[in-house]
């Protein structure tokens, strides 16, 4: 697969897009592992509590390498979606965590062209966290894990 040229800039509006996405992460699981109700729901609202503690690492992690390469971190998420179904939320996120995977495995291979390796293992770090997350909704949906990897380069998830 031929590597398109990135430049610093670029990999930081890349960046905040990612940053926006781990802002909208955050609210997302607070919200969601406050309301979810119902004994089969309990142990993935643990989960979420977490999961939300975590996001907000990966977003300081993020604002971090954005300020490394000049730019200012961007301080608005991407909209968060709320239902009163809980499986639709737990959809919302599954969905949001397969689009999250899609892109850093992509900043992945981008830092590593500009040769920001220590960069694009502080992702990898991140990406691991976010695998664990896409795990444990899908489990909690009863569903196998989507195969993200098969999205077409330059693709967006959804």
């Amino acid at each position: 697969m031929a590597e398109e040229q990135i430049s610093r800039d670029h990999l930081a509006e890349l960046l905040n897009e990612d940053l926006s996405r781990e802002y909208q992460a955050i609210i997302a699981y607070v919200v969601y592992s406050q309301v979810l109700k119902g004994a089969e729901y309990m142990n993935i609202a643990d989960q979420l509590e977490e999961h939300a503690h975590q996001e907000l690492q990966h977003a300081l992690t993020i604002s971090r390498q954005i300020d490394y390469l000049g730019k200012m971190p961007t301080v608005t998420p991407k909209p968060v979606k709320v239902s009163e179904n809980a499986r639709d939320m737990l959809r919302f996120d599954l969905d949001n965590e397969n689009e999250t995977i899609v892109n850093y495995r992509e900043r992945v291979r981008q830092c590593e062209a500009l040769g920001e390796f220590a960069m694009a293992e502080q992702i990898r770090e991140i990406l691991v966290q976010e695998q664990d997350h896409q795990i444990d909704l899908a489990t909690a949906l009863g569903e196998d894990v989507p195969d993200v990897g098969r999205t077409a380069p330059g693709k967006k998830g959804r």
